[in-house]
């Protein structure tokens, strides 16, 4: 019976020890993948905002061509980087008021849908006063946005093909 027991107490013993060092090398494992996160690169908010200042410039230019499937291309990079920035960004301050920029966009979307320059237009304005309104509010009211007057590219054509 002695015997026994001591069986079973090493085959415990020996259990524990695997178990420790499993547990070790899982936690290893753990913290060497949080440092790799911790060095992962991470978009600052201002270089999402550079792209979508791209994407709005070449909404313009598309919108304004009647070019309506790279309108809503742009439109939908535009949405992507602001998906993006909720996703990466949401400790920042401004993130919170990021949400005003939906109904502009939405109206761009409608315009784009039905093909419609004057109401893509006027949307377009009313997306460029929000970005500024969003500036403001965010005490970056020093970067202001317009309606673009020149194309954000030399090498694309903004015209429907044919």
């Amino acid at each position: 019976m002695n015997k026994f027991i001591l069986l079973i107490v090493s085959l415990v013993m020996v259990s524990c020890s695997q178990h420790s060092s499993e547990v070790e090398r899982l936690q290893n494992r753990i913290d060497s993948l949080a440092r790799k996160q911790a060095d992962t690169y991470k978009p600052g908010l201002g270089e999402f905002m550079s792209g979508i200042q791209m994407h709005h410039a070449k909404l313009w230019f598309a919108g304004t061509e009647g070019n309506w499937p790279l309108a809503d291309f742009e439109l939908g990079e535009i949405r992507e980087s602001i998906d993006d920035i909720k996703k990466y960004q949401s400790d920042r301050i401004e993130v919170k008021t990021i949400g005003m920029i939906d109904p502009p966009l939405a109206g761009i979307d409608n315009a784009v849908k039905q093909k419609d320059i004057a109401a893509f237009k006027a949307s377009f304005i009313l997306l460029t006063n929000t970005c500024n309104n969003c500036h403001q509010s965010n005490n970056f009211g020093f970067n202001v946005i317009k309606v673009p007057d020149a194309l954000p590219v030399p090498n694309q054509v903004f015209a429907p093909s044919k």
